[in-house]
């Protein structure tokens, strides 16, 4: 008959043996290699939200030896500071015109330069204001600030400003236009009433309850996708930690975190 102290061993071992399959095949990665790298990530002001509230925490759980130091702004501020030397090893933009002038200018390795997110384009009010508006074309009516990202570097306020030229409004509007330096900027200033209303994504909308959405840019007048590329930085001196970045966010874990903050995967 076997003993109970042998049987009390089997199952001590069976426990381990357990444990340590558990360990292994969780979210945490064994790959010494990659400890005391880091991400420098430059992402669009728009995706600050899900970055540092869920995304970056995840990888870092996920990768324990890595770091992800994020810079947040408008996607032209981010072009210019890449091109001025930003230690950047992964650059997401809210727009294409700012991800392909880096692409041109041979800083961006573009055989990772995917397509990837998708946004639309709201017009927004403070969540208690009686403002009578209901759509784009209304702002012409419009007596106080109107808030918009600076179309000559904030992708939002080219969008924005391309749904009020395709209305036929820009003209009668721009005198009245409070030009925000990034999507964010243009959302406080709705939020917190210095502005009567404003336009941002959607996504931004969602993020706040101070503001509520009027409408959604119409399609026949943003004829430009609201894109978001990411890709890897040519010259990233983290290039391990920025490949395993990079496959994190194509995850289907990653992207159902996108969705549930309101962005549209694109395929």
């Amino acid at each position: 008959m076997v003993s109970k102290k042998i049987i009390a061993v089997v199952i001590v071992i069976a426990v381990l043996a357990v444990g340590v399959g558990i360990w292994a095949n969780g979210s945490a990665s064994t790959d010494d290699s990659l400890n005391g790298q880091e991400v420098n990530l430059a992402a669009a002001a728009s995706l600050k939200n899900v970055f540092d509230e869920k995304l970056i925490p995840m990888f870092e759980e996920k990768y324990p030896g890595v770091k992800v130091t994020s810079t947040y702004a408008s996607s032209g501020d981010l072009q210019k500071q890449i091109e001025n030397g930003l230690d950047a090893d992964v650059f997401m933009s809210a727009g294409n015109k700012q991800m392909n002038k880096l692409v041109n200018e041979s800083l961006i390795d573009n055989s990772t330069n995917i397509q990837f997110l998708e946004n639309k384009v709201v017009l927004i009010v403070p969540k208690d204001s009686d403002l009578n508006i209901s759509s784009f074309e209304d702002l012409k009516n419009v007596d106080g600030n109107i808030a918009m990202g600076d179309p000559s570097s904030v992708p939002a306020g080219q969008y924005g400003k391309e749904v009020l030229t395709n209305l036929g409004v820009w003209d009668s509007v721009e005198s009245k236009l409070s030009l925000g330096t990034d999507v964010t900027a243009v959302l406080n200033q709705v939020a917190q009433g210095s502005a009567e209303c404003g336009i941002v994504y959607s996504t931004d909308a969602k993020s706040n309850d101070d503001v509520k959405v009027v409408c959604e840019a119409p399609d026949d007048a943003l004829k430009t996708p609201v894109i978001y590329p990411v890709a890897e930085l040519k010259n990233s001196e983290h290039q391990d930690a920025t490949q395993k970045f990079m496959e994190f966010l194509k995850s289907k874990e990653a992207k159902d975190v996108f969705v549930e903050y309101g962005f549209t995967i694109h395929e």
